[in-house]
């Protein structure tokens, strides 16, 4: 048996109200029909009781039928209930205007004895199971494209068009926001070494550890990989900011278990304010990227807020990277050489290549350029041609004079862990007919502490071919006896912060001598870098020292400099 259908009937006319029941009862549907006034009275019926379908009087008093039809359509779901306007109007504006507002049918109240009232009725119902069956679809279309599979948060779309929301193109937002950007460190490597799985498994405790640390209005974005969001409102100032992100952080420390194996994980965090530092949507989150980028500089599980220093900061870094892609491109980098002297005779007897920064506008000294270079991967093709252009020019110089000096190269630690720079360094010798003996290869101990295995058989590799291997910036940082022994080393160049000669640094100049003295008793050839002055030259004199090169002798110069001032003097 088919259930009775609720009907409203919301109509000022008393004399249209009995139409309708008698038109209902002429056909004996299965209906029940309940009456209203007026629109708040129907409403007021709306909320005491379900009804299937409305017929509803467009001109009422106070308020009007489409104003109730907005009203309904307001409500999450579309409003549960399919809608009939009825006029005394014939006007089909009027009508088109009744079902853009939200109604399924239209209908004149002339028709109201005929057949038209059973027919909108049902037709009314279908329209409207269809329109709720379409709306449904949209919304698990629009869950699906607004939200993350994996930890159910919004996602990079949402994440946009709630932006979009709070701060508007045209300058209408009210209230203060911030943005903080957290990026989860060393993810790649759980993920790598664990699997997928445990990846998976680990960003989903890390969103949960952070929702739980919000208020339940505050939007919270997974942007990807493992990248998050969070998007905070009534933050009035940068230390408020710091506050919540310091929050989260902690949230994050506990250990995880991921089934036997426990993790200690953590995020770098960056956070950026509307309008404090940014005044539009793009700029806050350029900001907040940049405070999180200058997080994970400053080291793992860092929290930095924005300011404009590190904003300058980004922007030269920024300008590096892009730059080494496209100097590497046109092959446009520079080289300078820096004589190498003998100290107790003062005759040059070798050179050190040192790449430079194209001659432009925007300079970059090596400090700066050859760090992001390592960072990005770039060193291997800076490397190469670094390897390449040197090589060569010494090549260049042995044809033209009897030069049977040495070149020096520097190496990264970031090249000597590839056993390729082993096989490129020898190819290139050969190809310019240089032999290996006047070449010599600087490292720095950073290099042996990373990969050690890999970088111990390039070097010993290097060195059995022919070439000489000099440890550079030794006695600084992590200096150790052990390097000495266990690598073929046949140059040691003593850092030149060791070699100050103010009165005050006499212990620093007893460590300079003494360790002179060590590796002269180990048979390697002893270089003082950073020489400046007569005073510090005869000082590495009187220690017997081999060799020293700084700018009491030289600074750094192109080759047709080197070529004029040194070879054709030699």
């Amino acid at each position: 048996m088919r259930r009775r259908l609720e009907v409203l009937v919301v109509d000022d006319d008393f004399a249209d109200r009995k139409i309708i029941r008698r038109t209902i009862a002429e056909k004996a549907l299965n209906v029940n029909v309940v009456e209203a006034t007026s629109v708040d009275d129907g409403l007021e019926k709306l909320r005491e009781q379900r009804f299937d379908v409305i017929l509803l009087d467009y001109k009422m008093p106070n308020v009007n039928g489409i104003e109730m039809v907005q009203r309904l359509r307001a409500r999450a779901g579309l409003g549960s209930v399919a809608i009939v306007m009825m006029s005394a109007s014939e006007s089909e504006e009027l009508a088109v205007a009744c079902l853009e507002a939200g109604a399924q049918d239209f209908i004149l109240k002339s028709e109201l004895q005929k057949l038209n009232l059973e027919r909108a009725i049902v037709h009314a119902q279908k329209r409207f199971e269809l329109e709720h069956k379409l709306h449904q679809n949209y919304l698990d279309v629009k869950h699906i494209a607004e939200k993350d599979p994996l930890t159910g948060l919004s996602n990079r779309h949402h994440f946009n068009q709630l932006m979009s929301v709070l701060i508007p193109k045209d300058g209408s937002a009210s209230g203060d926001i911030a943005l903080v950007l957290l990026d989860l460190d060393n993810f790649k490597f759980i993920n790598d070494t664990l699997g997928h799985d445990a990846g998976d498994r680990l960003l989903i405790e890390f969103s949960t550890r952070i929702k739980n640390q919000l208020r339940r209005h505050e939007g919270f974005a997974r942007l990807g990989g493992d990248e998050f969001a969070v998007i905070l409102t009534g933050i009035k100032t940068a230390e408020q900011a710091a506050m919540v992100a310091q929050r989260i952080h902690t949230a994050l420390l506990a250990p995880i278990a991921l089934g036997e194996t426990e993790l200690s994980c953590n995020a770098s965090v960056g956070a950026a304010m509307y309008p404090l530092h940014a005044k539009t949507k793009e700029d806050l989150v350029k900001f907040a990227d940049v405070a999180m980028y200058a997080a994970k500089r400053a080291g793992k599980g860092q929290i930095r807020v924005y300011d404009e220093m590190m904003h300058k900061d980004f922007s030269r870094q920024y300008d590096i990277q892009v730059g080494l892609k496209q100097h590497l491109q046109d092959a446009a980098f520079g080289m300078h050489f820096q004589p190498v002297v003998e100290l107790h005779s003062g005759k040059q007897i070798g050179y050190e290549a040192l790449l430079r920064w194209p001659d432009i506008a925007q300079h970059f000294v090596p400090d700066e350029f050859i760090p992001v270079a390592e960072k990005n991967n770039d060193i291997h093709a800076i490397g190469e041609w670094v390897i390449n252009h040197a090589i060569a020019q010494l090549a260049t110089w042995q044809k033209r004079i009897d030069f049977d000096q040495f070149i020096a190269i520097n190496i990264s630690p970031i090249q000597l862990q590839s056993e390729k720079v082993t096989d490129y360094i020898i190819e290139r010798a050969e190809y310019y007919h240089v032999k290996p003996e006047n070449i010599v290869l600087e490292i720095t101990e950073t290099a042996l502490f990373e990969h050690h295995q890999i970088i111990k058989r390039s070097i010993e590799s290097l060195s059995a071919y022919g070439f000489k291997i000099s440890l550079d910036d030794f006695g600084v940082g992590y200096s150790s006896i052990s390097h000495l022994i266990n690598y073929p080393i046949n140059i040691v160049k003593l850092d030149k912060s060791l070699f100050k000669m103010d009165e005050s640094e006499e212990k620093r100049l007893s460590i300079f001598e003494a360790l002179a003295g060590m590796l002269k008793r180990l048979n390697m050839t002893v270089v003082a870098e950073g020489i400046e002055s007569e005073e510090q030259f005869k000082f590495c004199q009187r220690l017997n020292i081999d060799h020293g090169q700084g700018y009491f002798f030289a600074e750094p110069v192109a080759a047709q400099q080197i070529e004029s001032t040194w070879l054709e003097s030699a």
